[in-house]
């Protein structure tokens, strides 16, 4: 069975992909993890977000506005994925539903729609207000909801092994963007399938995904 754009017997419909934000739709900006840490007083074995909401309310809005202000300063060098223009114009043609899935704040959200999406649409969009986040299933399920979509008819694509184990665990099919730091997840049995550039899914839907059973 395969996941395609035009339905044909015993194949899936593809209806809607829901994309990652850092790393994904704009180039990684890697670095903003280890200030983020610093600025908390974390290492990097505890995850950004679970040590923010584990924090008492008065101490979550000091530690949100800490991460806010390193993820500001991202925002001036932010630049957009090769291929990323030719994908969005193909999926606007072919009438395919997309969003963003996103551990980051609204704001660089909108910076990035503004500078290099203004002619495309992307709803309903979940940042980091949404709970439970990433790599919880619930924020992609949510997507579908709102879509009137089942998460077999959809494609999560990200660069982190929460955009896999999210789009994984919601029951969608997962693309890996590759990047210099994360080759060791092109093996994870949560990636279904590997790219190196956004408009290679243009050739891979035209042919249709082989779906995993």
């Amino acid at each position: 069975m395969k996941l395609m754009l035009k339905p044909t017997a015993g194949n899936r419909l593809l209806k809607g992909i829901v994309f990652d934000m850092d790393g994904t739709l704009c180039e990684p900006q890697t670095w903003m993890f280890g200030q983020m840490r610093a600025a908390l007083g974390i290492d990097k074995s505890v995850d950004i977000l679970d040590h923010v909401h584990s924090l008492p309310d008065p101490e979550q809005e000091e530690a949100q506005m800490k991460l806010r202000a390193i993820e500001t300063r991202a925002m001036v060098d932010m630049t957009a994925q090769p291929g990323l223009l030719p994908l969005m114009d193909y999926l606007k043609k072919h009438s395919v539903k997309k969003t963003i899935c996103t551990r980051n704040f609204p704001a660089p959200v909108q910076h990035l729609l503004d500078a290099f999406l203004s002619d495309h649409v992307f709803e309903p969009i979940v940042t980091r207000e949404f709970k439970p986040p990433k790599p919880h299933p619930q924020g992609i399920l949510n997507i579908c909801k709102e879509w009137g979509v089942e998460p077999g008819n959809v494609i999560m694509v990200g660069d982190s092994v929460d955009d896999m184990a999210a789009g994984k665990s919601a029951g969608a099919t997962t693309i890996l963007l590759q990047s210099d730091v994360n080759g060791h997840l092109n093996a994870d049995p949560r990636t279904d399938l590997v790219i190196n550039r956004l408009d290679e899914i243009i050739g891979l839907v035209e042919e249709g995904i082989e779906l995993k059973q």
